[in-house]
């Protein structure tokens, strides 16, 4: 006897994800289901999984559905929702553009891919400046220079004292040149004095670029 598919099918209208899972379930399980219905009991048990945050089920569930029925746009879409709650990102950008090879004007998938595209880029950007400084270490000859270069962790202090003084610098600037040149001229000296100091006994460089940064932060927020 043919398996009835009407149990799975209420249970997803009516969002009942415990139910559906049992009753879906027992439809994929079953030996006379056909390929159809069991395709979608996948796919409503698979969304039941993911509502109830049970990640790696649903994937499991999408696969199984993809691997019935590889033409479901919807499904690459879901899927990749999925990969990319997980952080697996190359995954969940192969997915959504599979959704939208198959469905080009798939607005979901469209939508997914163009910001996560832009999450990788802005990622990529990030990792091309980790652990350098504002300048390049190449050209440096100053021992303070050096010490930051060869430090990762001043060297990100230094590039984001250097953001942070342009953002203040720019937002004040705006506002008055005068008040921007003040801006500027604090940070030539904070940058004479760390130069200088720089060696001395009882002078800690990390220490002093972490109250430089804390100052610009908080101009910034004002």
């Amino acid at each position: 006897m043919q398996a009835d598919p009407a149990p799975c099918v209420a249970a997803a209208a009516a969002n009942d994800d415990d139910k559906t899972i049992g009753v879906c379930g027992a439809l994929i399980d079953h030996e006379k289901a056909v390929r159809a219905d069991r395709v979608k009991a996948l796919i409503a048990r698979g969304a039941a999984y993911d509502r109830k945050d049970m990640i790696d089920r649903a994937i499991a569930d999408y696969d199984t559905a993809l691997g019935l029925d590889p033409t479901l746009a919807d499904v690459f879409n879901a899927r990749g929702e999925l990969w990319r709650k997980k952080g697996d990102r190359p995954k969940a950008l192969r997915d959504f553009g599979a959704a939208i090879k198959l469905y080009p004007e798939h607005p979901a998938a469209r939508g997914n891919y163009k910001s996560l595209a832009q999450d990788l880029e802005r990622l990529g950007a990030l990792l091309a400046v980790h652990n350098k400084p504002s300048f390049k270490c190449a050209a440096v000859r100053r021992p303070v220079e050096k010490a930051i270069c060869a430090d990762p962790d001043l060297a990100n202090l230094d590039r984001e004292i250097n953001a942070a003084n342009a953002r203040v610098v720019n937002a004040a600037s705006r506002d008055s040149l005068r008040a921007g040149r003040v801006l500027r001229r604090e940070q030539d000296e904070f940058i004479a004095r760390r130069d200088a100091s720089f060696g001395r006994p009882g002078y800690d460089l990390r220490r002093a670029m972490k109250e430089r940064l804390d100052h610009l932060l908080a101009i910034g927020s004002h």
